[in-house]
């Protein structure tokens, strides 16, 4: 009955519910539409090397909802749903990623019909999950090189005018030439990404009805935008809007000056910067603890709002964790920061069942090759965590929008607070691995008093805190502590 009246409620006032605010407390799934599973429940072989269709579809997804659901998952991002160039048009592969449009007012047949995406976004919604598409502003697909273009195959904008002369984005670029950033073309003779000149009205126009169109037919809650940094600013406010869903805008820089202030004309952001520095602090033993403490300050100041921005450790462009690492222990400690991160986190499909593909293509294995296990370790690690943060904000309606506070560094440890006295949430993380020993640290400024008594959730261990702080074994694996009351412990048991 519970379920039946969201999906009501959805269907009445459509995606438009789905708030920026109405996204905090939310965890994302991020999938690859052609490798998450099947219409039939078949499994078939998915060489990435060959960089084909492998048979994933928009209903394969409905019937695998549950699987997504028990990591305590709230929200599924999608492959982008609009046409691309016919498969074996180019010599680098098919577009089963969905990132080499062509038409945007027809669906991926590849994927799915009409009736299917809907059926997809009714399937979430009656599990109270949110739906989020993948968008493109910035360009089109043509498979070959610049002087061959048939402008008249790129729907709707089928005339050389709609887009930017063509000049190629260099590495130089990306350092000291935004304007080139912005109307240079992406891609390469094999197949080049033609550039929307995205400050002509008729596009800006035209960009806007449609983005409106897509979320109202399809009851879509919230966008992944691409390519975020190669538009200019200025036109991604009225794009949001349009759209009147949370917009996550991919900005892939580092640099926290230059990724912070696209937050102003858009609700949130994947959070890069926190992606870098924390990678070089969990992944090896020499990490800097320092630098990431660093960042997580600096997100909280540079940045409008940390708590809508969207932490990852793994997608669809970098290596997967496993890969650069080579230690469960570390992998664990990286998944488990971001979901205890400020902000939306993201947990890439493979994460949970420890893939370890290198760099893309080799990132994008077909998940039905798991067998959705869901029995595996790093499963039943990600849930737990993931589900401690979802209770943790049950239980304080102010735990979301708490921005964490580090307490604590040194060459190998990191401790993190999240939430106010009586209901905080202390996490430590570490990058020694999974054969380093033990160490001690005794932590202060944790909000607990001398006597009381707190759980290691994960773990379920309890503890008293002394007249020193709060002593902490540290095992290189992950570690999260909370109060020992009621509410907290009945968590623990259930994990």
């Amino acid at each position: 009955m519970r379920a039946s009246l969201f999906l009501v409620l959805f269907n009445a006032i459509g995606a438009l519910a789905a708030s920026a605010a109405q996204w905090k407390g939310r965890a994302i799934y991020q999938l690859i539409t052609d490798r998450f599973a099947t219409t039939d429940g078949s499994a078939p072989e998915c060489n990435t090397a060959d960089q084909k269709y492998c048979g994933g579809t928009w209903r394969g997804i409905i019937n695998h909802l549950d699987y997504i659901k028990g990591l305590g998952i709230s929200a599924v991002w999608i492959s982008p749903v609009v046409q691309n160039i016919p498969a074996g048009d180019t010599t680098i592969g098919d577009p089963y990623h969905g990132y080499w449009q062509n038409d945007i007012d027809s669906l991926n047949s590849y994927f799915g019909t009409a009736d299917d995406l809907r059926a997809l976004s009714d399937a979430l919604h009656a599990k109270e999950m949110y739906l989020m598409v993948d968008v493109i502003a910035n360009d089109f697909a043509w498979p070959g090189d610049q002087n061959s273009v048939d402008y008249s195959t790129l729907v709707p904008f089928n005339e050389s005018y709609f887009y930017h002369p063509y000049c190629q984005i260099t590495d130089e670029d990306y350092i000291e030439d935004q304007y080139a950033v912005e109307t240079c073309w992406l891609g390469d003779s094999n197949n080049e990404l033609v550039d929307l000149n995205t400050t002509r009205s008729d596009v800006i126009d035209t960009l806007y009805a449609w983005v409106s169109g897509l979320v109202q037919d399809y009851a879509i809650d919230g966008l992944r935008v691409d390519t975020v940094k190669h538009v200019q600013k200025d036109f991604w406010p009225g794009f949001c809007s349009a759209a009147g869903v949370y917009c996550m805008g991919e900005v892939a820089d580092g640099d926290l000056d230059y990724v912070c202030p696209y937050q102003d004309v858009m609700d949130g952001l994947v959070n890069y910067p926190l992606y870098y520095v924390m990678l070089r602090a969990l992944q090896e033993p020499t990490g800097n603890m320092t630098a990431l403490q660093d960042l997580v300050n600096g997100v909280k100041t540079g940045c409008k709002d940390s708590t809508l921005l969207a932490p990852f450790a793994e997608n669809h462009d970098r290596p997967r964790i496993p890969s650069i690492t080579n230690d469960p222990a570390r992998d664990k400690n990286l998944i488990a920061f971001v979901l205890m991160s400020d902000g939306i986190p993201i947990i890439y499909a493979g994460q949970e069942q420890y893939y370890s593909g290198g760099a893309d293509p080799a990132n994008r294995e077909a998940i039905w090759l798991s067998g959705y296990n869901t029995e595996s370790d790093f499963y039943n690690f990600t849930a737990s965590v993931l589900n401690f943060r979802n209770h943790a904000a049950a239980i304080s309606s102010s735990f979301n929008d708490y921005q964490q506070l580090p307490i604590y560094t040194d060459n190998h440890t990191i401790a993190l607070l999240k939430g106010y006295d009586g209901s905080q949430v202390i996490s430590v993380f570490s990058n020694f691995g999974t054969d380093s020993g033990t160490s001690s640290v005794t932590l202060t400024g944790t909000g607990f008093d001398s006597g009381d008594s707190v759980i290691e959730i994960i773990e379920c261990v309890q503890s008293t805190v002394n007249g020193n702080g709060l002593n902490i074994t540290n095992t290189g694996q992950p570690q999260a502590r909370s109060s020992l009351n009621s509410q907290f412990l009945s968590i623990a048991n259930n994990l």
